[in-house]
């Protein structure tokens, strides 16, 4: 994905150790073209954090989000 194209998909995870089921996921999306990106976001310790996450991707054009 380049700099211009902003992400029409979210892939979240609220740990690294996610990352195993996830990552499949992502290169799934990968080949398919689909813009995305992919945070770790844990929202047991950092709520405010992913909140402010949802809400700014979704102000941003993301129209969907995978979340694990």
């Amino acid at each position: 994905m380049d700099d211009v194209t902003k992400p029409l998909v979210g892939v979240i995870m609220g740990s690294h150790s996610d990352w195993t089921v996830m990552e499949l996921c992502a290169k799934q999306l990968k080949e398919l073209g689909v813009p995305h990106e992919t945070k770790v976001i844990s929202a047991h310790r950092t709520p405010d954090l992913l909140q402010s996450w949802v809400k700014a991707s979704s102000k941003n054009g993301m129209e969907v989000i995978i979340a694990a």
